[in-house]
């Protein structure tokens, strides 16, 4: 499964109805990744093969999206995306976390890994 191009009524549908809830509710059933980039940014470009192969790497256990930032300015507005690429992750358990910056595939990787794969632990 390749990365997905999201708009903004399809992060409305599968992320988060910022129009109808206040607090944060994740709608999807796996983790995601979710890519806040532009045709012309070189970071951006940078990590997109990165990611595309991440994404077949995790298919079936996370889904990565990409907003356009330029083709959806009302969600990186709600995000206050102010710069790009930033990365909104959303682990196993619900929770955004926001990153800006372009990063290498071994750092995807590892947030992957410890951070979005990873449920509460059972108390012994």
């Amino acid at each position: 499964m390749a990365t997905v191009k999201m708009t903004t009524a399809d992060f409305k549908k599968k992320i988060f109805d910022y129009d109808t809830e206040q607090d944060w509710k994740y709608l999807g059933e796996l983790p995601a990744i979710i890519d806040f980039y532009a045709d012309w940014c070189g970071p951006c470009k940078m990590v997109a093969p990165a990611l595309e192969e991440l994404s077949e790497e995790y298919k079936d256990k996370i889904v990565i999206y990409k907003v356009d930032t330029d083709a959806e300015p009302e969600l990186s507005a709600v995000f206050g995306i102010r710069s790009i690429p930033t990365f909104l992750f959303i682990g196993a358990d619900g929770e955004p976390m926001m990153q800006p910056g372009a990063f290498p595939k071994h750092v995807f990787k590892k947030v992957i890994e410890e951070k979005m794969l990873v449920a509460e632990k059972p108390a012994d």
